[in-house]
């Protein structure tokens, strides 16, 4: 009989005694501080954002509603409370209607959702939560990004209800993270995740299988050293290369190849059997179904994925 993994869908309807989903919702103006200029310039190598678009009347546009966004006063900010809710009207209830979904988490999802003044982000925050059938948050943000009053409020929401930080932890090696140009160092991911559990969040990480220069042995450490920090829930990624990044001109140049599908489930399967029986899993894999995919081909097709996924989970008594 084949082992069943622990998915956050489990935690949650254990939890709440229903079916939980997340809504995910993007906010206008949200941005990075390894896109605007703050950490880096550009964004990271693998990531999709105006600074690799001819439009630079686009990107001084997004600009200058970020700066208008950091001011003392947010002009911006009711435009985006409205955006909250219209996103979240429209997915939940085509949850409801699809899956039978009852309750909900907002997820603050694109960009980085702590990169803001304390009192926007506290206004948008409470208006997801103000939702009907809403039970909880989940931020997702970089480490180099939240700031200890943001840490205290969410704290004290948690009190409350459910509150979850989503960090890109990605590697652990400094040289890996130079190279996707990240813009912060690993040190920095572990003190902001212990710092999270410190003040009693939930934190999901994000792991990234397959970036540049990384054998199967550095992808498995960076999942052990995960585990050991104590989050609470994990999201593998293979790494996959979209059309205007700057990973998609390593990669036109020769200097970077995917990781192929085998190699990647067989890393997968090993960071499952490390992973503590506790750590929930939100997702398994990855990828892209539209013309910006430029490679590898395997990460195009999602229902494919799973099936190769499941095929290799049986191989070692477990399934998702």
């Amino acid at each position: 009989m084949r082992e069943q993994i622990f998915t956050f869908g489990q935690y949650l309807h254990r939890k709440f005694g229903t079916k939980v989903s997340k809504v995910p919702v993007s906010i206008s103006g949200f941005t990075c501080p390894n896109i605007d200029g703050t950490v880096a310039k550009g964004g990271c190598t693998f990531c999709e954002n105006d600074s690799f678009s001819p439009s630079l009347d686009r990107a001084r546009e997004l600009k200058g509603f970020f700066l208008n966004l950091q001011s003392t006063t947010n002009p911006h900010l009711e435009k985006q409370l409205q955006q909250v809710q219209w996103q979240f009207e429209a997915l939940s209830k085509r949850l409801h209607n699809e899956n039978g979904t009852k309750k909900y988490m907002v997820y603050f999802q694109s960009f980085t959702n702590t990169y803001a003044p304390f009192e926007t982000l506290k206004a948008l925050y409470e208006k997801a939560l103000s939702f009907e059938n809403v039970v909880g948050l989940s931020i997702g943000t970089r480490s180099d990004s939240i700031s200890d009053e943001t840490f205290e409020y969410l704290a004290e929401l948690s009190k409350k209800t459910e509150i979850w930080v989503e960090f890109g932890i990605q590697s652990i090696y400094d040289e890996t993270l130079v190279r996707i140009n990240r813009g912060h160092d690993s040190a920095n991911v572990k003190e902001a995740i212990l710092k999270a559990k410190s003040h009693g969040l939930n934190v999901c990480g994000h792991l990234i299988f397959g970036l540049p220069g990384e054998t199967k042995e550095m992808m498995l450490e960076t999942a052990k050293a995960a585990y050991a920090l104590g989050i609470d829930s994990v999201k593998y990624h293979p790494l996959y290369v979209v059309k205007r990044t700057a990973l998609a001109n390593e990669y036109a140049r020769g200097e970077f190849e995917p990781i192929s599908q085998e190699l990647y489930l067989e890393v997968l399967i090993e960071a499952l059997r490390l992973k503590p029986s506790g750590v929930s899993v939100q997702r398994i894999t990855a990828g892209i179904d539209d013309d910006s995919l430029i490679a590898p081909q395997w990460c195009r097709d999602k229902n494919e994925q799973f099936r190769a996924v499941n095929e290799a989970l049986a191989t070692v008594g477990l399934k998702y």
